[in-house]
């Protein structure tokens, strides 16, 4: 799936101005304590060292002890920190993105752990690498247990990471593709040894049927061998995307190596996470999408999210707009089944019989809607009117 240039321009133009604005404001609740940023060392047994984590808990954290949250694993440190917390509350603003932990993980001998093969080829560091199948040990079996035994997190991960962390991550999915839920890869060096990498992520896609997962791939103004093995592998997945996997890919042209991530990370996490308002385009005509597309909202976020009776209404008066009123009908009714308790709901499927023309079947949803609310109900005066409307159209009728 590739955006369109208008769509880049204008994500790349929404982090910039995020850039300007909200990391100012994010620092600046740094210091209030609304956000909390915390420095951890583990040592590792795998590894034979000790590792330092950046751990940024999200604002809620303190006032919502029984909430856990999804946690994003940034390779190559806290730097990276600002700029995803931008993002993301942007985002969050919208309902559109959950609250997060943000680990960010700090390098030590960041070739040696970042690629999964020693590089033989003489453009690249020759004998360098090789140190990535150590690395994902480390985060599997001594970093994501610490980081769950510290905090209050729930399983769904992200692990994101640029050039050579675009390349673990890649590493990553196809190696344990159950451990991290989402992957994104900024500007993956896949020229690497050979393009070792993409070769063996194309192997892997050929054999995997099914992927419940999510990859975000994209590239810069990057030229010879290294666009080359990056188009190769961005067209074979494209071409190959097993079943349940969302592939996300995006070429920035003008955009320099180094800012890839930058350019592309509003586009990353808005197609990543679920807004809480479910698009239109994601109901396929069977009221059960929508419970299917809560379910995977639910997952992301850790906790258990029915849909909104506000948002079901609003599908059917999207349908309504577009004088599909037999559908208009299946969703209010839909709603009411959700909510039987909701006057909004008996007055959602009144409009929609009122605009098929089906007044008496209206005024019975109507006269519904004022017995579950009452004077001084927000929406009472709206069902009201209704309803004296339809007294006036059935006298016409009559």
């Amino acid at each position: 799936m590739r955006k369109s240039n208008a769509v880049k321009r204008i994500a790349t133009f929404i982090v910039f101005s995020v850039l300007t604005s909200s990391v100012v404001a994010q620092q600046a609740s740094d210091s209030n304590g609304e956000y909390k940023l915390l420095t951890d060392t583990l040592h590792s047994e795998v590894l034979n060292e000790n590792r330092t984590i950046t751990v940024q808990l999200p604002k809620s954290y303190g006032s919502a002890p029984d909430k856990k949250y999804p946690v994003i694993y940034r390779l190559d440190g806290k730097g990276n920190i600002p700029l995803i917390t931008a993002v993301l509350e942007r985002l969050q603003d919208a309902n559109a993105a959950p609250e997060v932990i943000i680990v960010a993980l700090e390098n030590t001998d960041r070739l040696r752990d970042l690629y999964p093969t020693i590089n033989q080829e003489p453009q690249g560091p020759v004998g360098i690498g090789g140190g990535a199948p150590k690395f994902l040990s480390f985060i599997e079996n001594e970093l994501i247990p610490f980081v769950d035994k510290k905090y209050r997190t729930h399983n769904f991960k992200v692990i994101a990471g640029a050039s050579a962390a675009g390349v673990f991550v890649l590493y990553a999915l196809q190696t344990n593709p159950e451990l991290f839920q989402a992957h994104l890869a900024y500007s993956a060096a896949v020229w690497w040894n050979y393009g070792a990498t993409a070769s063996s992520t194309k192997a892997f896609m050929s054999n995997t049927k099914n992927l419940d997962n999510y990859l975000y791939m994209n590239i810069g103004e990057e030229s010879g061998f290294m666009r080359e093995r990056y188009d190769d592998l961005q067209n074979f997945i494209s071409s190959n995307t097993p079943s349940g996997l969302t592939f996300i890919s995006e070429k920035f042209d003008a955009v320099s190596h180094g800012l890839t991530s930058a350019a592309g990370i509003f586009n990353a996490y808005h197609n990543l996470f679920l807004p809480l308002r479910m698009p239109i385009q994601a109901y396929t005509g069977d009221t059960r999408s929508i419970s299917d597309y809560y379910n995977r909202l639910s997952k992301q976020y850790g906790e258990q999210t029915p849909p909104p009776e506000w948002v079901v209404r609003e599908l059917g008066y999207s349908f309504v707009n577009n004088r599909n009123l037999d559908e208009a009908i299946k969703l209010f009714k839909y709603g009411i089944t959700l909510y039987p308790e909701k006057p909004d709901a008996y007055n959602g499927l009144a409009y929609g019989y009122e605009q098929s023309g089906k007044y008496e079947e209206s005024l019975e949803q109507v006269n519904k809607a004022l017995a579950l609310s009452g004077e001084g109900y927000d929406g009472y005066e709206v069902y009201l009117a209704r309803k004296e409307r339809l007294l006036k159209l059935l006298a016409r009728s009559r």
